[in-house]
């Protein structure tokens, strides 16, 4: 859903705010090719938080991106807040100066520290405020931001529970945009990472950086996965690759697991597996969901107000995933992942239902809402 407008005389200017993690900056990036995709003439800025991943992976998109001295409380070490509280004071400042020299007509928030400062500046300076929210169970920036917002994109029913009703559109959550543009066949691509063409496929993806359990629950069964008969690709990530392939090179690697850090063409990988084990981020499942892969849940525990979990029981209450819980790793998910792919019939059911879910013109609904909004500004300037 493409729509084209004749803008005003002057081009359109957005700030987007938000980074963390990429289930924050790849939803950024995409609303901002969309927003450039409908209105080539668009000024887009990035504001993120020093230090943190959106610094390098914005940049490396072709986007400008100003930081804020911004980070987060520290709930366990309270006196530490104090200088918590400073820099937060101090990227109001620097948000107010960001937005009077850059003029936006509107401001996107997509979750992270540097989102607050922004949106909240911005509302208060009479600049339309749009908030994307990724997860089932709305982030605490989000929600101290909603009563300012002008419209709340989401990707899940039922957020009337955290956000006004009337402010709510259902558009989905924007994914990286390549990942249908494989053109290899499944073949080539097993046969690139030294594995049989024929054979079922699982990939296990745990996030750049990886998952211990996940990672754990793999090489505590790595008998069972050299007797499957079904393979695997498996993404440690880098944080966590030396101490695995140590640790593989005393047990022994089973010749069906295909073991890397990082998986640099997702697409790819995605477009060999016939199932895949992941976390449960929302940027994970909605790539789950674009793709119709069936896919075994592992949601991360170290995650404010456990929205993981919640994200992967809105598919499961919908027959779209299958779950299971953290502390049930090691036992449960190689064994229910190599089942599961072993049955035709359960992967085709979870291959439908997750594929009802995808919305896959998210980002066009939302530089849509945008553009909106922007048009609102400007004829309230006129007025």
């Amino acid at each position: 859903m493409l729509t084209k407008y004749i803008f005003m005389e002057e081009a359109l200017r957005v700030i987007v705010s938000g980074g963390g993690t990429g289930g924050h900056i790849f939803p950024a990036i995409s609303i901002a090719n969309a927003i450039r995709l409908q209105h080539p003439e668009a000024e887009i800025l990035f504001v993120g938080a020093e230090g943190r991943m959106e610094m390098q992976r914005v940049p490396a998109a072709g986007y400008r991106i100003k930081a804020l001295p911004i980070s987060g409380f520290d709930r366990k070490h309270l006196l530490r807040n104090v200088a918590v509280l400073y820099k937060i004071w101090k990227s109001r400042r620097l948000a107010k100066k960001i937005i009077r020299e850059f003029k936006p007509m509107v401001a996107v928030g997509v979750g992270g520290y540097a989102s607050g400062p922004t949106l909240n500046v911005a509302a208060e300076m009479g600049i339309p405020t749009l908030i994307q929210e990724q997860n089932s169970y709305a982030g605490v920036t989000n929600k101290l931001l909603a009563k300012g917002a002008d419209k709340i994109c989401v990707a899940y029913d039922g957020m009337e529970r955290f956000f006004p009703k009337e402010k709510i559109i259902l558009t989905g959550n924007p994914v990286r945009q390549n990942l249908r543009s494989c053109k290899k066949s499944r073949a080539e691509i097993l046969t690139a990472f030294g594995l049989l063409p024929d054979k079922k496929t699982i990939l296990i993806i745990g996030g750049s950086l990886g998952a211990r359990t996940i990672n754990e629950s793999v090489l505590e069964n790595l008998s069972l996965i050299n007797d499957s008969n079904v393979q695997f690709i498996w993404q440690t990530g880098g944080y966590y690759y030396k101490e695995i392939q140590a640790r593989l090179n005393k047990k022994g690697k089973p010749e069906n697991l295909y073991v890397t850090d990082f998986i640099g063409k997702m697409a790819e990988a995605y477009a060999a597996a016939d199932l895949v084990i992941s976390r449960a981020g929302a940027s994970s499942i909605s790539e789950l969901c674009l793709l119709a892969k069936p896919s075994v849940l592992v949601p991360s525990p170290n995650v404010a107000e456990d929205h993981q979990t919640k994200n992967a029981l809105a598919l499961v209450d919908k027959n779209a995933a299958l779950y299971v819980k953290d502390d049930d790793a090691i036992r449960q998910m190689i064994p229910l992942a190599i089942d599961t792919v072993k049955d035709v019939e359960a992967l085709s059911a979870l291959s439908q239902h997750i594929s009802a879910l995808a919305i896959e013109d998210s980002a066009d609904r939302i530089a849509n809402e945008v553009y909106k909004l922007a048009v609102i500004y400007k004829e309230r300037r006129k007025s």
